[in-house]
């Protein structure tokens, strides 16, 4: 019995494989995406020290500040002599600023009259305005700075022969806040306010 048991267990197994164990799955290989390499930065224009003055007085003519655009118009013109831009800009600037003086005339403010039509004066020298045709001329706009002056002189004389120092003086010293080399007017504001001065020292006191 043993010996038929031992010899169907051979036979059964001899006709069997051994189970073979799963193939081992590999994991499926992941591609890298391919590097993307960033764009260079766009070159920005260096921006010159002249295109700066310019775009600060193209700045300054947006705010009616005629005088300010001058000045950084003419340091634009020092950086880079003949800057087409300057060339363009600069007789309208001078405009601007000679209606500024003319406006302030006319809301009683003389003083700040002459200061912008002495600042004309000064630029209408400059190598941007020459040849350029402008409303006025220099010889003009002299005249009207003279007839200025000369109404300030006369209307602080009939307050210094009222007695009325102060105030001559301070119509004087209007005159050379815009023209310091006027002559009379600096006699003038001498001689009153040493008068000033001695008649608060002989004032009975209160």
């Amino acid at each position: 019995m043993l010996a038929a048991l031992a010899m169907f267990f051979s036979h059964g197994c001899a006709g069997r494989r051994p189970a073979q164990p799963p193939a081992a799955v590999k994991p499926p290989v992941q591609k890298k995406p391919p590097s993307v390499v960033p764009p260079p930065p766009a070159a920005t224009a260096a921006v010159s020290p002249a295109d700066r003055s310019y775009l600060s007085g193209a700045a300054a003519m947006a705010e009616k500040n005629h005088e300010r655009a001058l000045e950084q118009f003419a340091a634009a013109w020092k950086e880079n002599s003949g800057y087409p831009a300057v060339a363009r800009d600069f007789p309208e600037a001078l405009e601007g600023l000679k209606r500024a003086g003319d406006e302030a005339l006319r809301q009683g403010r003389p003083e700040d009259a002459g200061k912008r039509w002495e600042a004309v004066l000064r630029y209408l020298g400059h190598p941007a305005a020459k040849g350029k045709t402008l409303s006025f001329t220099k010889g003009e706009l002299q005249k009207e700075i003279d007839k200025l002056s000369a109404s300030l002189m006369e209307k602080g004389l009939v307050e210094y022969r009222k007695g009325n120092l102060e105030a001559a003086i301070a119509t004087w010293r209007s005159i050379l806040a815009y023209n310091p080399s006027h002559a009379e007017a600096a006699r003038s504001v001498q001689t009153a306010t040493t008068q000033l001065q001695n008649l608060k020292k002989i004032a009975p006191p209160k």
